[in-house]
């Protein structure tokens, strides 16, 4: 048993990989941004607006906060492994090389699960701008099968969705229905990432003050056409006009489309080898980005959902282009802009992503817990080929039987858990001295804190959102039966907390860190469990029948590495 949780020491005379130190922390911050600000912002926020209506705001907040902490984890284990920073890596130190190895595995469904997502949404604002310049192409080759099927025998109100149901050409019993952009961009970023695209900082930089500059336009152009009756739409059950239409179970539902506007900011930590200082500016440039992101979420969603009707967002994959449309604020140029510079964003989402997820597979492959074929350098372009082409591949094929709903979801439940077990991985550290310029992590005690933190939040919420905890106790309301199992857990795990940081005298920091993340993961169906279930059982398959033989540790630990 305690082989499987053997752990790969890091030392300080680790081999320099030879990149150059020239990230500064204003750098680190507009990385943060260009990864932030994509797809979430472009894309997602539709999706989280529709589901938690103008409440969700409170989300992003709370979304905020766990990133927060997390990444202020994330920068101490930078600051004590000296290799390119990742959960990967980081987990391998901590707990050990079982766990590491399913850090790995969620870190493959993030990055590829998540390109499909973002491919999805690149497609969105394809389409929708070619429509805008003349350049009609069908609906039926614009989305997925699974997701024009749902939208026709539910009740959305997407008529887009509806068209290409009722306009597919059928071929046997099957209605040809295939997101078609989407598959090309993917194609064409799997062949760019083949050939070794990439980016340098001042390029990323425009680009990012680019989607800056466009967003400030948003907001500005928006809050001319905002109506604040907007903000306190009437539930549609109880006829109360309402903050949260929804209730904050409703809020609790669109932890997927708000988290997945933060995935990406953890990718800054494999930065730390060609930061400067990172010790310091990594850190620094994490924790500004993400604050500036969140300010810039909020905002956004006030925007959003006070010119625009929440329940409108059904299906919208082009929520910043889809407000200025004719039915809503009626401003072409303002969907024109938009949908071009979204095109743009997304775009470069996709590359970091795809460029991302083969170097995950390589560092496994090359601690001998994948197949040695994933180390494949191409012989002239110098990038990991054969991973290369499986992302593509496995990005590729979902594309044409999910929808954007399935992979949100699949997604943001795969990038919490490595969230939890990196802020957990940090209790579990030994304490350090503090060496000059270093960042060290600041040692809050929890022993009263935290207790007092959790419980006290509990009192507040029950008196501020007494109709959610009747219903969390009515176990005869099988509507809330999913949430309400995942309540209970996440206070009982809480209440265990409170008593290990009281005798253990735990730091406080991390501890915030995995209860705020394990808060977000009640906002997961029982559905998203079980995919999720069934992604790690794939992956422990792959574990016990390659990896753990050939794991490259335990070659060492025997005598038997070459």
């Amino acid at each position: 048993m305690n082989q499987l949780f053997r752990r790969k020491q890091y030392s300080a005379s680790e081999k320099p990989s030879g990149l150059l130190r020239v990230l500064g922390v204003w750098d680190i911050v507009f990385f943060g941004i260009a990864a932030i600000i994509g797809a979430g912002s472009f894309s997602s926020l539709g999706e989280a607006v529709f589901r938690g209506g103008p409440g969700v705001i409170i989300l992003y907040i709370i979304c905020g906060f766990a990133c927060g902490f997390t990444a202020l984890c994330y920068a101490e284990f930078a600051s004590r492994i000296p290799t390119a920073g990742s959960a990967y890596t980081y987990a391998y130190a901590s707990f050990g090389e079982l766990i590491a190895w399913i850090i790995g595995w969620a870190l493959i469904m993030e990055y590829s699960f998540g390109n499909i997502y973002v491919a999805f949404s690149w497609s969105d604002y394809f389409t929708s701008f070619m429509g805008r310049i003349g350049v009609h192409i069908p609906e039926f080759l614009t989305c997925s099968y699974p997701e024009a099927k749902k939208a026709f025998f539910g009740t959305s109100e997407n008529q887009e969705l509806l068209n290409a149901w009722k306009n597919a050409p059928i071929v046997g019993n099957l209605k040809i229905i295939l997101d078609l952009p989407a598959l090309v961009i993917n194609g064409l970023i799997t062949w760019l990432v083949y050939r070794g695209v990439r980016e340098s900082k001042n390029f990323n930089n425009v680009l990012v003050l680019m989607k800056l500059a466009v967003i400030v336009l948003i907001i500005l152009v928006g809050v001319a056409y905002v109506n604040v009756d907007n903000w306190m739409p009437i539930n549609p059950t109880t006829q109360v006009a309402s903050f949260m239409p929804n209730g904050f179970t409703g809020v609790m539902t669109a932890v997927s489309g708000v988290f997945f506007a933060y995935i990406g900011f953890d990718a800054l930590s494999v930065l730390s080898e060609e930061t400067k200082d990172p010790q310091k500016n990594l850190p620094r440039g994490m924790i500004i980005s993400l604050v500036l992101c969140t300010v810039i979420y909020i905002i956004l969603t006030l925007v959003l959902t006070g010119m625009v009707d929440y329940r409108k967002f059904d299906g919208v994959g082009d929520p910043l282009a889809f407000i200025f449309e004719k039915s809503n604020a009626n401003l072409p140029w303002m969907e024109l802009t938009v949908s071009f510079v979204a095109i743009i964003a997304i775009t470069t989402v996709l590359l970091v992503f795809q460029m991302g997820q083969p170097r995950i597979w390589y560092a496994m492959s090359r601690d001998g817990l994948m197949p040695k074929k994933f180390m494949t350098i191409h012989p002239k372009y110098n990038t990991p080929s054969y991973a290369t082409v499986i992302t593509g591949i496995v990005v590729g094929i979902p594309i044409l039987f999910t929808d954007k709903s399935f992979i949100l979801d699949f997604t943001s439940i795969g990038t919490i858990f490595a969230f939890v077990l990196v802020c957990g991985g940090v209790l579990l550290l030994p304490a350090k001295k503090k060496l000059p310029g270093r960042f060290h992590m600041p040692y809050i005690n929890s022993k009263i804190i935290f207790p007092i933190i959790f419980l006290g939040g509990l009192a507040f919420f029950y008196f501020w959102q007494p109709t959610f905890f009747q219903n969390l106790m009515d176990w005869r309301d099988p509507a809330e039966g999913e949430f309400r199992i995942s309540m209970f857990f996440f206070i009982v795990i809480n209440l265990v907390l409170c008593v290990l940081a009281f005798v253990k005298n735990l730091s406080l920091i991390p501890l915030m860190g995995l209860s705020s993340c394990l808060y977000l993961l009640t906002g997961m169906t029982h559905n998203n469990w079980f995919w999720f279930a069934v992604w790690f059982a794939i992956g422990l398959v792959i574990y016990f029948s390659y990896g753990y033989r050939n794991s490259k540790l335990q070659k060492e630990l025997n005598g038997d590495l070459d």
